[in-house]
């Protein structure tokens, strides 16, 4: 099975889930997946195998995989780290870009523009997802990059989702463009506060976030 096939697998199952199709504490089986689906067995193991990893299910002895609660305080100090880290990166890509991180930069934003104007926003997740991947490469901090890349990967599911409320594509998309002109420009304190601001989630956002939870 592809790579897009699997992802498209495990997008649609974590969409069950985070729109309460597959309410907390419910047990996953893995061959009405497979039915429901038209795949095999095997990519769904993966796929939740991939869920587990990120604590949206959880996989019991003898019961399989079930369904985990989010809770939203979990997931607003998921999303305070994760701005933080997001900072620092960007900070330390300022001071350390070079010629390959600065056209890497550009190619994810360049895509990024593209999701956006057509209004994809699950393609637009994915090409964002390849641009913050670039900055933390950029950071040229292997250990910075690695925790990133965990805490980015736990959070997917709700960065899928925001992303979906009214506007923030565009939103998203302008605000990449300041992170950008920061990082190019040398300027670590502009890019660390740029990229904390966009990548953290309060207020309005985190109501709209938790709301779109509770009504898909």
């Amino acid at each position: 099975m592809s790579e897009n096939v699997g992802r498209w697998l495990r997008d649609e199952i974590e969409n069950a889930i985070l729109s309460n199709e597959f309410a907390p504490g419910e047990r996953l089986d893995e061959m009405v997946l497979a039915s429901r689906f038209g795949v095999s067995r095997t990519p769904v193991r993966e796929a939740l195998m991939q869920l587990n990893a990120i604590g949206l299910i959880e996989i019991r002895p003898r019961r399989g995989a079930v369904v985990i609660d989010p809770e939203p305080h979990r997931i607003y100090e998921m999303f305070e780290v994760m701005a933080e880290l997001e900072g620092l990166a960007g900070s330390l890509a300022a001071r350390r870009l070079d010629e390959d991180s600065r056209q890497a930069i550009t190619a994810a934003h360049k895509r990024c523009e593209h999701s956006a104007k057509v209004g994809d926003s699950d393609a637009y997740y994915y090409d964002n997802e390849e641009f913050h991947k670039a900055i933390y490469a950029a950071s040229r901090s292997e250990f910075l990059e690695e925790q990133c890349t965990q805490l980015h990967r736990r959070l997917r599911p709700y960065r899928r989702l925001q992303l979906r409320v009214r506007n923030r594509l565009s939103t998203s998309y302008s605000e990449h463009c300041g992170i950008v002109d920061a990082i190019f420009a040398g300027d670590g304190e502009g890019a660390r506060r740029l990229l904390r601001s966009h990548v953290g989630i309060q207020g309005e956002r985190f109501s709209d976030l938790v709301a779109s939870m509770a009504t898909r």
